[in-house]
């Protein structure tokens, strides 16, 4: 007899045929695996570059207007045109500088050489001189040393620093360069040292010092460089044994503890997801050969990710956590199929036939429309798409791993190890204790599908109900352990022969405002930074029950008005790191003219570094100050927003732009418990209602990314749905199956909004993966009942019968699968470990979703099965 279509493309048949080629290559592809994984490196978010061009222009003008009339202008019109680029500058008397900022993941030397061919085209003064210099954000510090000694002089400490330390350090691989602050450059201006930043004053709890920060490259990992570094402090150490060099800041600790405590949790998925299995599968082969599907899957997971480049980081991880049930999921289905032939008589051999012919179809379908889930989120576009790109391409390639492995080598292993058992039959009752319930059950829906579709549509509709008092953010705020004060002082009256351009608060956003733009110290105005800062830093360190260190740079990115203090907590503290901050901002003083910010670390490097960010613009400058003041006070009584305040809008403040227009920023933090896309919202109202004709606003910074990230999620999601109908329309042969699946995929959203809002998560990024993830899953149970019921069908079967059996056949494995994945996601759910907060609202929404989309799918999808083949019993729902 001539093979049917689901035995020709059974590649199990292939498997079982050659066993022995199949066990040598699982063994190749899990020593493969081995290497591979200890090659990946580890992070605490994917290292995406973002190029950024600054361009400084100089010309003998007298006045701020004059110079954007004759420079800044000029030289923005020249650059209008750039593809994938936004203008950022700020004008001065004589001076402007301009931050072309790219989309990520474009190459920097490109993007420079682009610029300076745009700048070719600018009508400027004869004096002008221009300046391009390209600036990679991912060249960040890897770690920050304080120097000091109760011995030497500190004219002395810097020049051994120089010679001996920075020397050293730079030798180190991964390392781009070492800068050194609060050096005798500020009482020798003819300090022309290369390792010398712009002029700095540092502390490091109430102690002048030294430091040197170590300046990764673009493509070096944080971890790596910081231990080798550590490792040549340890030498330097010994040979300078009058210096002590302790750690002032670094970020190491905190991505080490996140990884580790993301690996932890994806462990405990694998033990949990391995321990569900015995009890419903009740044989310790069939158990320890879906137990082997995990590192199998994994093990295969790293070689793409090693190739690929991407690095062990939270989303990954998170990722590779997140399919553990799926990965047991194909595998459970094919062992579950397997065994149950082999104890209705069948020897191992022909079970593993039987079985994968009549699973193969429906485990490669189902899987395959899961892959074809994740891989649109990979390809998102902007910023978040390259974030989203290892996540996606991670998850996908483990799931369709998973799925060779289960349709390889499980059902080999499956004929070798599983033999035929006789159970007692008071163990069979106990096994299948939920197959009457749910018969019945079934049975009583199938015979009253309206009030079965209501009560589906009102879960629906309830579900979406709850959205709006979910708090919606970007990312969930993480308790680090550490955070910034960046506070900026007002503009002093200087001396002529002193005067140097005014600052403004806006300069937080552009990382490299200042560098190289100040030809000489500003001794009184350091001076006056660092009594101010010294003050900060005794109130911060008064709360010794919390606070570990307080290490303070006055003159801060080149900016003789601006500050920062990088704040570390103690690891037994009673508080967590936003209580402290709130703490903290409600004893810091107000500073006249000035600012105080408490600022989080930055999730991403790009540049911005407050949450909450609008930007004002209008070519009319009296009218944009105007709003922008009437604004801030508006804004002030709305709770949750601390820390507000303006770019510009001060008498002498230079002149911002933004794509070409005059701007003023408007930037804020938020306090616990506060949602930055229900803030934005509100704010949004508020400019809406009352901002003048000649005034428009931009949303920027994480508040636009909040907005970005459901617009990008929504296309990623379309996508993801039409390919998963289209995979299922070739499966089938009809369109029947593809709009079941598509009309129970709402069903998800029920739990998922509960359960996010009882413990009060973030609808954001995170929570949406476990949405997506989610729909996967819905899609995964509703192939496994639909294609059954097929089979049976085609067999002779009626309609109501072959759903009946189908239900009885198949709840043992999805209850199994379920069981796996809500277990899988319990670690994870507890939210236990450092950057706990990131992972937590994934797993809520998957448990939640699966709990109900579980109950709903196993009654929902039959019913929905026969009243749309009622329906289009003479329409194209027929083959």
């Amino acid at each position: 007899m001539k093979p049917s279509w689901r035995e020709q493309l059974n590649i199990s048949r292939v498997a079982i045929k050659y066993a022995r080629v199949t066990v040598f290559i699982a063994i190749a592809v899990a020593v493969a695996g081995i290497f591979a994984f200890s090659s990946l490196k580890y992070a605490l978010f994917p290292e995406i570059p973002f190029p950024v061009v600054i361009v400084q222009g100089s010309a003998p003008l007298e006045t701020t207007l004059e110079t954007e009339k004759q420079l800044t202008n000029p030289l923005e019109t020249s650059l209008r045109s750039l593809e994938n680029a936004e203008l950022f500058s700020s004008t001065y008397p004589g001076q402007t500088i301009i931050n072309v900022a790219f989309a990520g993941g474009l190459n920097l030397d490109q993007s420079t050489t682009t610029v300076k061919n745009y700048l070719k085209q600018a009508s400027l003064p004869p004096e002008a001189t221009i300046e391009v210099t390209p600036f990679n954000l991912n060249e960040s510090v890897a770690v920050t040393y304080a120097i000091s000694s109760e011995t030497q002089p500190v004219d002395l400490l810097a020049s051994i620093t120089q010679e001996q330390i920075i020397p050293s350090l730079e030798a180190v691989r991964g390392v781009r360069r070492v800068d050194l602050l609060g050096d005798s450059s500020l009482r020798d201006t003819d300090n022309n040292s290369s390792a010398v930043n712009p002029p700095t004053l540092t502390r490091l709890n109430q102690e002048d010092i030294l430091a040197v920060q170590v300046i990764k490259k673009a493509e070096g990992n944080t971890l790596d460089v910081a231990a080798a570094v550590e490792e040549q402090i340890a030498n330097l150490r010994e040979n300078l044994p009058n210096i002590r060099l302790v750690i002032a800041e670094t970020q190491a600790d905190y991505i080490e503890e996140a990884s580790q405590a993301t690996l932890e949790a994806l462990l405990g998925a694998i033990v949990l997801a391995i321990l569900v299995i015995f009890p419903f599968l009740g044989n310790i082969q069939a158990t320890l050969i879906t137990a082997l599907a995990i590192p199998m899957s994994l093990l295969g997971t790293f070689i793409v990710m090693a190739v690929a480049g991407f690095n062990l980081e939270t989303i990954t991880l998170l990722g590779l956590a997140l399919v553990i049930g799926i990965i047991v999921d194909d595998a459970i289905v094919d062992v579950e199929n397997i065994s149950r032939h082999i104890d209705e008589g069948m020897s191992p051999k022909q079970a593993a036939i039987k079985g994968t012919d009549e699973i193969g179809l429906t485990v490669s379908a189902s899987t395959l429309t899961l892959a074809t889930v994740f891989l649109p989120i990979a390809l998102i576009g902007g910023n978040l798409g390259q974030f989203f790109k290892p996540f996606g391409m991670t998850v996908s390639a483990a799931v369709l791993i998973s799925l060779l492995v289960a349709r390889t080598l499980s059902p080999v292993l499956a004929m070798y190890w599983i033999k035929p058992r006789r159970r007692k039959s008071e163990n069979k009752q106990k096994l299948f204790i939920l197959v009457p319930i749910y018969r019945s059950i079934l049975n009583w829906s199938l015979y009253h599908r309206k009030a079965v579709m209501t009560i589906a549509l009102l879960s629906f509709v309830v579900g979406l109900g709850l959205i709006p008092f979910i708090p919606q953010g970007f990312v969930p705020k993480l308790d680090r352990g550490e955070f910034n004060v960046i506070y900026t002082l007002p503009n002093p009256k200087v001396p002529n022969r002193l005067k140097v351009p005014q600052t403004s608060d806006s300069d937080n956003n552009n990382p490299s405002l200042f560098q190289g733009f100040m030809d000489s110290p500003e001794r009184f105005l350091l001076g006056r930074n660092y009594r101010v800062g010294s003050k900060l830093e005794g109130l911060i360190l008064e709360d010794t029950n919390n606070v570990e260190s307080a290490y303070t740079i006055a003159g801060y990115q080149g900016n003789p008005l601006k500050g920062r203090i990088y704040v570390q907590l103690k690891d037994n503290r009673s508080l967590t790191t936003s209580q402290v901050q709130e703490k903290i901002r409600e004893k810091l003083p107000k500073l006249k003219g000035g600012s105080i910010s408490v600022e989080d670390i930055l999730f991403i490097e790009t540049g911005d570094d407050s949450p909450f960010k609008i930007a004002l613009l209008s070519n009319s400058f009296d009218s944009l100050t105007k709003t922008a003041n009437l604004l801030k006070n508006r804004l002030e009584s709305i709770p949750g927003l601390v820390d507000i305040k303006l770019s510009a809008g001060k008498k002498n403040a230079p002149i911002e732009h933004f794509e070409q227009q005059r701007v003023i920023y408007l930037t804020a933090n938020l306090s616990e418990g506060i949602g930055l896309g229900d803030v934005t919202k509100e704010v949004v109202e508020i400019a809406q209602e009352m901002l003048p004709n000649d005034v428009t606003f931009d949303i920027q910074g994480a508040s636009a990314q909040v907005q970005s990230i459901f617009k990008e999620f929504a296309i990623a999601l379309f996508f993801a749905i039409l390919s998963m109908m289209v995979i299922l329309y070739l499966t089938f042969g009809r369109f029947l199956e593809s709009f079941v699946v598509l009309l129970s995929l709402p069903l998800s959203i029920v739990g998922a909004m509960f359960a996010l809002l009882i413990t009060q998560s973030d609808f954001g990024m995170i929570s949406l993966i476990g949405l997506i993830f989610l729909l996967g899953l819905l899609d995964k149970n509703a192939i496994l009942l639909m294609d059954y019921t097929n089979q049976l069908r085609e067999q002779g079967m009626s309609r109501h019968h072959a759903i009946l059996k189908t239900g009885e056949i198949r709840l043992r494995p999805i209850i199994m699968t379920t069981a796996s994945t809500i277990l899988g996601m319990l670690p994870i759910a507890v939210g236990l470990g450092a950057g706990a907060e990131l992972r937590q609202p994934m797993a809520v929404a998957i448990i939640g979703g699966l709990i109900t989309s579980s109950v709903l799918s196993l009654i929902v999808v039959p019913v929905l099965y026969t009243l749309l083949e009622d329906a289009g019993e003479k329409l194209f729902f027929q083959k």
